[in-house]
């Protein structure tokens, strides 16, 4: 049953840079939040984390950010370290990230380690895996993250995810290959949106409204915790490796590149065979992660630039080459590798089935011309504010059951339906899936634990289900995770 040629996700080289050149250049091209070692000094990789010293500590707490020119005020927010910039946790496949989380905001937290085939008690889903860290209480996060690649931090408790997610707690994982691609800067992007109001402070948190049709859109927009658009300086010729992970609440958007052709390596941290995005675009829905590979221009002056496709387009973050030519003769970009923890196929044949049906939401009234005012009339919702969302008929805010279990080892296949009025982006917890093909004759050829479901529709995932512990099956819009758009699986 072999997968389709590489497109676009739809709707070892030894003598390289260390790890502190490229920390260092891709700070200096200002993309780079501060890197948190995650595991004790000197441990070695296959060092278990039981075994490890004292670990690193992650503060969360109020601290305040500018967002727009003075004399614009600093205003209230809640980070990590007291720093606006979403921290990175960096560590070597093989190595155990150790950190413990120190809550000193006003309300519960816990940490979604987002696409980690993580050990079910690291999960980090307060409610389920974890009792939420209170105020002024810790959690210890100790772990070995099975696979290289790039990962987000999200908070996700059950009830209370968008709130710290919405106040600015965001990072990224970066699990570093044993023979990484040479690569002049390795540099991790983090998309947040904030939404304001007039006075720049932070709109209230609970809408009902927002929680039951888009979810918070935010009306400003950061890239590592900085207001867009960032611009920057790099020498020709350099070969960057980008890791983007979009950390919004709720925001969905594509994102385009302009001036420069990127090769996609790794999508929601796996490797994949490299392919350029159809039309310079990739889809880019909450919790979504791509490693991109880009040779800048030769060139001196030459400037190429990452976009949102928001409104009529919003640049994120552009790059000027400048200074001398990098001339180190490189191989043409190519594939980082193959992750060989995951199954060179799915045996679909004797797979469980189930279907994972989302209801739920606003409903757009119907006009006698369809239209209010010469635009269409806002979403409506009258029902219960806890409970705006069902899956197969359950909403998670009244507390569930798993929908089914399987033995460890069963291969599953979900079809997901989407029959609410909005597009509804969705994660895997524990697992990697394939997207498959309507026949059943194939699978898209990159593995995935987040996509985006359009209204309407229903799409097929097939995966390995080996990894034991009850898993989510989430939004990853947090206010609808927040009202009710869960469920969870276990495998015993």
């Amino acid at each position: 049953m072999p997968p389709s040629r590489p497109v676009p996700p739809t709707d070892s080289h030894a003598g390289g840079p260390s790890r502190r050149t490229l920390i260092a250049a891709a700070a200096a091209f200002g993309l780079a939040p501060e890197a948190v070692r995650a595991q004790a000094p000197g441990a070695a990789p296959d060092t278990p984390a039981a075994a490890q010293s004292e670990p690193a500590v992650l503060q969360a707490a109020p601290g305040k950010a500018r967002f727009r020119p003075e004399p614009a005020p600093e205003i209230p927010v809640w980070c990590f370290d007291g720093k606006a910039l979403p921290p990175v946790v960096r560590v070597k496949l093989g190595q155990a990230v150790r950190l413990k989380v120190e809550n000193r905001t006003d309300k519960p937290l816990s940490l979604h380690w987002h696409g980690v085939r993580n050990i079910n008690a690291m999960d980090g889903v307060g409610g389920v895996t974890q009792a939420p860290i209170p105020p002024g209480g810790d959690f210890l996060y100790s772990f070995t993250p099975p696979d290289a690649g790039s990962y987000l931090i999200r908070p996700l408790i059950v009830g209370g995810a968008s709130e710290p997610s919405g106040r600015g707690l965001a990072g990224m994982l970066v699990v570093e290959e044993a023979n990484p691609p040479a690569v002049d800067a390795d540099v991790s992007v983090v998309l947040q949106d904030w939404r304001l109001q007039d006075d720049g402070t932070l709109m209230a948190f609970g809408q009902t409204a927002l929680a039951a049709a888009h979810g918070r859109l935010g009306n400003l927009v950061t890239v590592n915790g900085k207001p867009v658009p960032g611009a920057f300086e790099a020498r020709p010729g350099s070969r960057i490796r980008l890791r983007l992970g979009n950390a919004c609440n709720a925001r969905a958007t594509r994102i385009k590149f302009e001036g420069v052709k990127v090769y996609v390596a790794a999508v929601d941290g796996q490797p994949t065979d490299t392919f350029e995005p159809l039309r310079a675009t990739l889809p880019f829905p909450p919790g979504t992660r791509y490693d991109l590979m880009v040779d800048l221009p030769e060139e001196e002056g030459a400037r190429c630039a990452i976009e949102a496709l928001i409104g009529k387009g919003l640049t994120l973050a552009s790059v000027t080459t400048k200074g001398a030519r990098i001339t180190e003769k490189r191989a043409p970009i190519g594939p980082i590798g193959e992750n060989k923890r995951l199954p060179a196929e799915i045996k679909l044949q004797n797979a469980l089935r189930r279907d994972v049906v989302i209801t739920g939401g606003a409903f757009v009234p119907k006009t006698k011309d369809g239209t209010k005012d010469g635009a269409a009339p806002d979403p409506v919702y009258t029902g219960d504010p806890q409970k705006i969302w069902s899956v197969n008929g359950v909403s998670g805010a009244v507390g569930l059951q798993p929908i089914f279990s399987v033995k460890r080892g069963q291969v599953v296949v979900l079809a997901l339906r989407n029959e609410s009025g909005f597009p509804q982006a969705l994660h895997l917890h524990g697992h990697c899936f394939r997207l498959l093909h309507p026949l059943d004759d194939g699978w898209e050829p990159y593995w995935l634990d987040t996509f985006q479901l359009l209204e309407g529709r229903t799409a097929r995932i097939g995966f390995l289900a080996d990894n034991p512990g009850r898993w989510l099956i989430s939004a990853t819009v947090l206010e609808r995770f927040d009202t009710g758009l869960w469920t969870m699986f276990e495998v015993t």
